[in-house]
C-alpha cells in the first residue's frame, strides 16, 4: 500500500468513534445535509478544463515567499505573531509557543494521483528546515493539501506534539510519530496548552484521503484562546450556521483565518464562495478576517486571483475589517488593528 495513504481504520478506531454524536456506525457525519456528489456527465468537461485549460489558474512565475526571520518571529512580545505560508498553512507565536496549523509544505497536492497539481511558490518544504522547534502543530482534517507526508516527516524531529481531527492520529503513527505525542479531538473539544485554550470546532465538509475511507476521521476548525487574544482558524468547508454557533460560544474573535478558495458550483456546499467567507466571518464574530485556502495550489477552476479579488470587494461591500499578508510576512494585531498596512501584493503578479 502506498504509503501516502496513511493508516487503516481500525475496529478499536472504530469503537472509539461510537463515543462521537457525529459517528453513525460507518462515518461521520456534517451538521447540515451536505451533498458531496458530482454528475456523472459534468465529470470529463471538469477533468477536460481541470489538465488542459490551465489558462491563469497559475501565476506565470513563482510567487516568493519572505525568508524566516527567526529572531524577529521568536522576541519576546504580549501579541500573538502570525505567518501564513500559502494555502492554509499558518504559524503562530502565541504566548511563548510556536505552533503551526496544517503544515502542507510539500510542492505537490495531489501525490497520488496520475498528475501532480504544484505548488505557486518554490523549494517551500525546505523551511521546515529554517524553523525553530514547534511546540504543537494542528491538523483540521486528512485531505493531501492539509496534511503532507514529506512535510510531517521533516516535522517530526522538531515538533513537541501534534493535535488533530478525531480519526487523524492512524496517519502520523503510519508515519512514524508516536502515540503519546497525539491528542485527537471531537468537535466542541477543548484541551489546555498552558494558558493557551485550545477548542476543535464544526466544520461543513469531508475526509479521506483513499476512495475507501471518507468520512472515517472527522474535519473542521480551530479556535485559540489566551485569555488576551482569540483567534479562529475556520477549517476547509462551505457555508452553514455552524459558523453563527461558533461565534455565540466561543466568539468574539480577534483575527480569523477563513477558508477562501478552491470552490465550485459542482462542490459548493463543501467549500465557500468568496462572498460567503465574508458572511461567515460577519456571523463567526471575527474582528479581521484573513482569507486563507488560496495562493498555493489550483485545485479548483477558477483564475489565481478570483477568490482574493472578489474577497476584497464582499468585505469593502459589506463593511468587514480584513488583512491581505504576503507569503512569508509576520504580522501581528495592535489596538488599530494589523500593524503593517494591507497591500495588494497579488496584482504584481500575472
Amino acid at each position: 500500500m502506498n504509503k501516502q495513504y496513511g493508516g487503516k481504520i481500525s475496529e478499536e478506531e472504530k469503537e472509539l468513534f461510537s463515543k462521537s454524536k457525529n459517528w453513525d456506525g460507518k462515518k461521520f457525519l456534517n451538521l447540515e445535509e451536505t451533498s458531496m456528489s458530482v454528475r456523472l456527465t459534468t465529470i470529463p468537461k471538469l477533468l477536460y478544463r481541470q489538465l488542459f485549460k490551465t489558462e491563469e489558474k497559475r501565476p506565470k512565475e513563482n510567487l516568493p515567499i519572505i525568508p524566516f526571520e527567526g529572531d524577529k518571529f521568536l522576541a519576546a512580545s504580549e501579541k500573538t505573531k502570525f505567518i501564513w505560508y500559502g494555502h492554509s498553512v499558518l504559524m503562530l507565536r502565541m504566548s511563548g509557543k510556536t505552533i503551526i496549523i496544517d503544515p502542507m509544505f510539500g510542492s505537490n497536492a495531489a501525490p497520488i494521483a496520475p498528475f501532480s497539481i504544484n505548488r505557486f511558490s518554490d523549494s517551500t518544504l525546505k523551511i521546515i528546515d529554517d524553523l525553530p522547534k514547534i511546540d504543537a502543530v494542528f491538523i483540521s482534517h486528512d485531505h493531501y493539501d492539509h496534511l503532507d507526508l514529506e512535510s510531517i516527516e521533516k516535522l517530526i524531529p522538531k515538533t513537541k506534539h501534534f493535535y488533530t481531527a478525531l480519526g487523524d492520529a492512524r496517519h502520523l503513527i503510519s508515519w512514524g510519530v508516536d502515540r503519546s505525542k497525539i491528542t485527537e479531538f471531537s468537535w466542541w473539544e477543548s484541551q489546555d496548552l498552558e494558558d493557551i485554550k485550545i477548542t476543535f470546532t464544526p466544520s461543513r465538509h469531508f475526509s479521506g484521503r483513499g476512495i475507501f475511507d471518507r468520512f472515517t476521521s472527522l474535519w473542521g476548525g480551530w479556535v485559540f484562546n489566551n485569555g488576551k487574544e482569540n483567534i479562529y482558524f475556520s477549517g476547509d468547508g462551505g457555508y452553514g450556521k455552524h459558523f453563527k454557533e461558533v461565534g455565540d460560544r466561543l466568539g468574539p474573535f480577534d483575527i480569523g483565518f477563513m477558508e477562501c478558495g478552491q470552490y465550485n458550483e459542482s462542490w459548493h456546499l463543501i467549500h465557500m464562495y468568496p462572498e460567503e467567507t465574508v458572511l461567515a466571518a460577519k456571523d463567526s464574530g471575527v474582528g479581521i478576517a484573513v482569507p486563507v485556502h488560496w495562493g498555493g495550489f489550483p485545485l479548483s477552476l477558477h483564475k489565481w486571483k478570483d477568490p482574493i479579488e472578489r474577497f476584497v470587494t464582499a468585505t469593502e461591500k459589506e463593511g468587514v475589517n480584513y488583512f491581505t499578508p504576503q507569503l512569508g510576512e509576520i504580522f501581528s494585531i495592535d489596538s488599530h488593528g494589523i500593524k503593517s498596512k494591507s497591500a495588494k501584493w497579488w496584482e504584481k503578479f500575472k
